[in-house]
């Protein structure tokens, strides 16, 4: 591939294994469902049901920064328009990535005030946030995020952004600018 991680592949029939709690995908979480797919894997091929459909062919992402909005807990990095413009004006690159998030490494975004040592008890996750742990290096949660999580979100990615984000490589620089 000349950029990116992902591609997808369509097969006539699809992959005939068994669904698990009526998905066919793997949970890299949980690792629940089939097991995943690695090199030398033999997939077996369920029966075409008439001739190929058209596709819609994917279209590139909207280039630039990735575009982030204030977050649930932005105000334990600050005022949250400010923390947003602090996370925003850090240099950022992937220090790694797969389908549950891109984990940023930078200048670490560190709490203040009466967050520095505080805990935050579990609350839902979606696509796109920011969860910052104790360590200040930020993850973006992708596709296969966990649905809960116990550090601080200082911002979520734009729902637009998100297909280029899951395509960023390790070593990739990420810019940010404010929603």
């Amino acid at each position: 591939m000349r950029d990116g991680v992902r591609c997808w592949v369509a097969v006539g029939g699809g992959v005939a294994v068994a669904p698990v709690l009526g998905s066919r995908a793997t949970d890299t979480l949980a690792w629940v469902g089939p097991p995943r797919v690695e090199a030398g894997a033999v997939l077996p091929l369920g029966e075409p049901s008439g001739p190929p459909a058209a596709v819609d062919v994917v279209r590139p992402a909207r280039p630039g920064p990735l575009r982030l909005h204030p977050g649930p807990r932005a105000e334990w990095f600050g005022e949250p328009d400010d923390a947003v413009r602090r996370t925003c004006a850090t240099r950022w690159v992937v220090a790694d990535a797969d389908r549950v998030g891109v984990r940023l490494r930078g200048e670490p975004l560190t709490r203040l005030g009466p967050y520095r040592d505080a805990e935050l008890p579990s609350e839902g996750m979606v696509l796109g946030a920011v969860q910052v742990p104790p360590d200040g290096q930020p993850v973006v949660f992708l596709a296969d995020h966990p649905p809960t999580g116990g550090y601080p979100v200082v911002g979520v990615v734009d729902a637009a952004d998100l297909a280029r984000c899951a395509q960023l490589r390790p070593g990739d620089p990420v810019a940010l600018r404010p929603a």
